[in-house]
């Protein structure tokens, strides 16, 4: 089988993780074996109904009150017990930031393979290949992995969601537990942006700002911007997050996150290669800056030489003129 790690926040799957369900199933008919889901947790029972009709053959629960918290260690000590119990084909992670850190150290203790920010999977010849960018997503590597099981992160935002069906399996528990003697580290605390910022992980409209946002006060036009939009989330780049004027968790790059919406608006970006590499697989991308030699004109769909402070207010007014229609 394809097992699918799935990531929980409050209480909710992940989108992220149901794109990477969808993936393991698509994969697995293909495969002519099933496609089934795993998740830790303290209560997360309810959720199995969810991942039955969102294509999974089998969940299995690894419910433990001491898996209230994420803890790499226990986590990746649970599903390798799993792991070595069930012996999946394939173990898939969503690429995000949980997701990042569990599935090397779950790589480590399988002696496993590897394939990270996966962007297409594919079959051939009975074996499944991944693709990922490398070379700051300058080119694309195809891969197989001879090990069992092959583990692999999904970049977000790039696999659909497979279609609701009817909620048809077998859901299986399985004893857990780590002993407290064996845990090193935990996650403390999980503290929420202020006022319930969409992650740009999860987002399908991105509106990001650059140096030429000129100050902190002025991504209050961004937001207004992402406020008129369903599913909009405010990024920055690396060099608007060292200047202090949004926080790191909204940037968009090499060293900030990878993501892939369905409409990336950029203003006031140069461009430079590392924040291109974190957003060249989005949909559809839109740039906006006052040099017409700008490097992020090269892989934007349309773009617009102007001074982002005349074109932000008119964009919002169009905006909403559309929404009271």
């Amino acid at each position: 089988m394809i097992l699918t790690y799935i990531e929980i926040r409050d209480n909710k799957i992940k989108k992220a993780s149901l794109e990477a369900l969808g993936e393991a199933k698509r994969t697995a008919e293909r495969l002519n074996i099933p496609a089934a889901a795993v998740v830790v947790g303290s209560t997360v029972e309810s959720l199995a109904t969810e991942l039955l009709a969102g294509g999974a053959a089998k969940v299995f629960i690894l419910e433990n009150p001491a898996f209230g918290r994420y803890s790499t260690q226990d986590h990746a000590q649970a599903l390798a017990e799993l792991a070595g119990k069930i012996k999946p084909l394939a173990i898939f992670f969503s690429g995000t930031a949980l997701g990042r850190d569990l599935a090397p150290r779950l790589a480590a203790r399988l002696g496993a393979g590897l394939a990270s920010d996966c962007t297409r999977i594919a079959v051939d010849g009975g074996q499944v290949e991944y693709t990922r960018p490398i070379f700051a997503g300058k080119a694309l590597l195809t891969l197989r992995l001879n090990t069992s099981p092959q583990l692999a992160t999904l970049r977000p935002n790039v696999f659909p969601v497979f279609p609701p069906a009817t909620a048809a399996g077998e859901v299986v528990r399985e004893s857990a537990g780590v002993p407290a003697d064996r845990t090193r580290a935990e996650v403390a605390e999980i503290i929420g942006e202020q006022g319930g910022e969409t992650d740009v992980c999860e987002a399908d409209i991105i509106i990001s700002g650059g140096r030429g946002m000129k100050g902190p006060e002025n991504f209050g036009l961004l937001r207004e911007l992402a406020a008129l939009l369903p599913r909009a989330a405010v990024g920055a780049s690396r060099s608007a997050v060292d200047s202090g004027w949004i926080g790191h968790q909204h940037q968009v790059g090499q060293t900030g996150k990878t993501v892939s919406p369905n409409l990336y608006l950029a203003f006031g970006i140069s461009g430079a290669i590392q924040h291109v590499a974190g957003m060249s697989s989005s949909k559809v991308i839109v740039a906006v800056n006052k040099d017409p030699e700008a490097p992020i004109f090269k892989v934007a769909d349309f773009g617009a030489v102007g001074d982002l402070f005349e074109v932000i207010p008119r964009l919002r007014d169009e905006i909403k003129k559309l929404r009271s229609e």
